[in-house]
Order: structure tokens, then sequence, then C-alpha cells
């Protein structure tokens, strides 16, 4: 395909405001900027993303209406409902802007990307009559739990009771219910409602791309096709196929990586739980010293919020704690995480398992200790230890520093952990396989350009 086709032709972005869905947002907007395509990037003011990194696309802020509003937010779930009110009309206006200036600049905008948790997006796009694609930053296997909620409610299986903690979901295969991707929500109501939006405005889309990778979800893909009679575009893990610069909303501390040229090959355990997830007090004590009890070196990620209620986190720091680590651990704020994972002293990730964290791992072959907080996170951490058998899942009542010490241990230095990184390394090569010219990732953004310029 000829890559003059692509010029003049325009492509806006609209990335959700959260760490993880702004992360892959960005990644494939510059896989699709190094294939001919000019891009925007419509984004809140809420976490906005930081342009000087992309100087080649265009940045367009609209007002999201949360400094009005921001008492209304009762829990993490009350976002989501929340901007699709708030930035309706700000979004809509901003676009009918966009598509009079490529008129003018005579360009083609040839469709609008969305996250699917911006269901409102479908209607705006249909009354312009621009075609919407969907980026799915979770894994399939995930959002098909959420597509089954309303299956699930019938079933008795949502809400979760602790009755039902262990018993298996046969609907959604290796899950259990303590596995389904539940949210902690005082308005159980309202997120069902926004479930059965978010998976209707998909089916009436014109397409999903994903970030993640044949090979990795054929069951989950092949269900999907079948509830889904839309086009499927799977060409993750998107830094693979683009290394684009960073999104992170914090500032990274590349201290750590002269720190981990020191250590020996495959010793030393990554940690780190993302931008959101924090624990309590008790729970961060006993991490503290089933890492340092472990012997392990570590590199231990602990921003500020990690700890519910404390901005700062040295105050919890145990009585020697600091001083027993001393050459062992080294604690940082934030880590080049994609670097981090591709160091050779790195042998382990401790990870919440988002799915970000989740991919970049496999990409390097490090396997996982799971420890998922919400969200599609237990998902992934079920897929991880059951189905790819790349990882071992810390089951939460688990989470006292002798477990902590042996589960690190198993992954680290014991012969489960070996066989653990022979199965990584495996999906490591599927990896390099599906992003070579000819693999089944790199197929699919050769199709997925093609869908875009018949629009």
């Amino acid at each position: 395909m000829e890559e003059t086709k692509r010029r003049g032709v325009r492509l806006v972005l609209f990335p959700f405001p959260l760490q993880g869905h702004i992360n892959p947002m960005l990644q494939l907007a510059s896989i699709l900027y190094s294939k001919g395509f000019s891009i925007t990037i419509i984004h809140t003011h809420f976490n906005s993303p930081n342009s000087s990194n992309y100087p080649n696309f265009t940045f367009v802020p609209i007002p999201d209406g949360l400094s009005d509003v921001q008492d209304s937010i009762t829990d993490g779930f009350s976002l989501l409902p929340l901007l699709n009110l708030t930035c309706k009309v700000p979004f809509r206006d901003c676009l009918v802007q966009l598509l009079s200036n490529a008129e003018t600049e005579e360009e083609h905008i040839a469709c609008l990307i969305s996250d699917p948790v911006m269901p409102f997006t479908q209607g705006v796009a249909d009354s312009l009559k621009l075609p919407r694609l969907v980026l799915l930053t979770s894994s399939v296997q995930s959002f098909l739990a959420f597509a089954a909620y309303q299956v699930l409610r019938q079933k008795g299986y949502l809400p979760i009771s602790d009755s039902q903690l262990e018993t298996p979901v046969p609907e959604l295969p290796p899950l259990r219910v303590k596995d389904l991707p539940a949210i902690e929500t005082q308005n159980l109501e309202i997120l069902y409602q926004f479930v059965d939006s978010m998976v209707n405005q998909l089916k009436a889309s014109s397409g999903l791309t994903g970030n993640t990778f044949k090979l990795l979800e054929q069951s989950a893909l092949a269900t999907f096709t079948q509830e889904f009679p839309i086009p499927i575009f799977t060409l993750g893990p998107f830094h693979k196929l683009y290394p684009a610069l960073s999104s992170s909303l914090l500032s990274q501390d590349r201290s750590c990586i002269a720190w981990l040229d020191t250590q020996p090959p495959r010793s030393v355990i990554y940690v780190s739980f993302g931008s959101l997830a924090s624990m309590d007090e008790d729970e961060f004590v006993e991490m503290a010293w089933g890492l340092a009890n472990s012997k392990c070196p570590f590199l231990w990620v602990v921003r500020s919020g990690s700890v519910h209620g404390l901005e700062q986190v040295e105050p919890v720091w145990p009585d020697g704690f600091l001083e027993m680590i001393s050459e062992k651990g080294c604690i940082i704020k934030w880590a080049p995480q994609q670097e981090v994972l591709a160091h050779p002293a790195v042998g382990g990730f401790w990870t919440h398992n988002g799915w970000n964290s989740t991919l970049e791992s496999i990409c390097e072959g490090v396997p996982m200790l799971c420890r998922p907080s919400f969200g599609d996170q237990k998902v992934n951490a079920r897929l991880v230890s059951h189905v790819w058998r790349v990882g071992l899942h810390m089951e939460e009542n688990r989470l006292e520093r002798g477990e902590i010490e042996r589960s690190i241990r198993r992954v680290m230095v014991e012969k489960e952990g070996e066989e653990m990184r022979e199965r990584a390394k495996s999906l490591k090569e599927k990896v390099e396989v599906c992003v070579r010219k000819g693999g089944s990732s790199h197929q699919s953004l050769e199709d997925l350009i093609a869908h875009i310029l018949s629009f």
C-alpha cells in the first residue's frame, strides 16, 4: 500500500485520562504516525499528556468540568460516568471545529479512535457521520468478563458474595468468582448501566484495535469474534511495534538503572503496583519485611499515594528496615518500567497486573508475582498464573511477611521459578514472531491501515 495515500489523512484520538489508558493510546498514535497519518489528540485538562514529548502531534485540550464536581467523585468508578457526562458537549464542539478546519486545510479526518470507557463518543461520532474505532486498553479476556455482566448477574455471580469466592465460572474459564473484574462502588446499578452502554456502543463502532497478540489470547479472540460482529485488529504489543517516547504522568527516576548494572543477572525482583493501586499501612510493613527477609535484591517503586492516607511513605518504614536492606534494596518513586524489565539483572516482577505491565513483562520473558487490586487486574493475574503459567498468584489472605518471603523465593530462586522463566522465554519468542514482518501483529497493522483508508 502506497504511503502517499495516507498524506492528508488525519486521525483524531481521545484517550481516557488515566495512565494505563493514555500509554497505549499514544503508542497507537505513534505507530499510525510512523505509517504516514497525521495525528490529533483531544484530551482533558485532568491528567493531560505531556505534548512536548510528541512534537509531531496536534494536542487539543477540552474542558472536563471536574473542578466543579470533584465532590461528586465518591469512589474510583465515579470518574467514568462523570467524564462521559461532562465531556460530551465540549468534545462534540471540538470535533465539529476540527472537521471544519480539515475542510479548510484540504485534509480528510478519516476516523475517531476512542476508549471503550468513553461510550458517549460513539453517539457524537455518529451524529457527525464520522467512523469510530475503539482501542481496547485491557486484555480481550477481561473485556469479555465485563461484556458478560448481564449473564453473571442472572446466574447469581454478581454482586460477589464471600460464600462464592472459590466457585468456578464455567461461562468464563478459567475464572473463579473471586477473579471477576468487580469494581468497588456505592452505585452498583449505575455501574451495570455503564457497562451495558460500553458494550453496546462497541458493537455499534466501526471496529476494535487491541494491544494484544493472537498467540497470547487465541481462545478469547475466538469468543470475541462470535459475540461482536465488528472487525478486530490485534497489533500488540504496541511498544514492540514502535518504541514511543514516554507518556508517563509521573517523573521517572533513572538512577535505578545504574544500580541494576551492579547486580548479578536475573537476581533482582522489581516491585511496582502501577499509578493507582494502594495498600494499607499493615500490608506495607509486611511487604517491606517479606522483601528484606527473602535475601533477594529488589527494586521497589514506592510512589506518593502507595499507602492509604499517606502522601509521603517515609514515616511507615519499620524500625531497622532501611539498615537491614542496605545494598540489597533500591527504593524509588517511579521507574522507567520498560527499560527496567528489559535489564538483564531483573529476574522477576511483583506486579498489580495492569494490562500494560503484564504485557511488558511477557515481552521481556520476566516471570511475575501477581498481586491484583481491582478491575481487570484479577482476570490478568489468573491468566498469568493458570493459563500462560508464567507467574504466581498471591491470594489476598496470604499477605504476611513469611508468605511473601516464600513466594518471592519460589519465583526467584527455586525450580518452580526456573520453569516459569522457561515458559516466559517461550512467550517472549512468540511476541517476536508476531511483530516481525509477516507475523500476525504486523499483518493486523496492515489490515487496520487498509480499513482506515476505506472510510
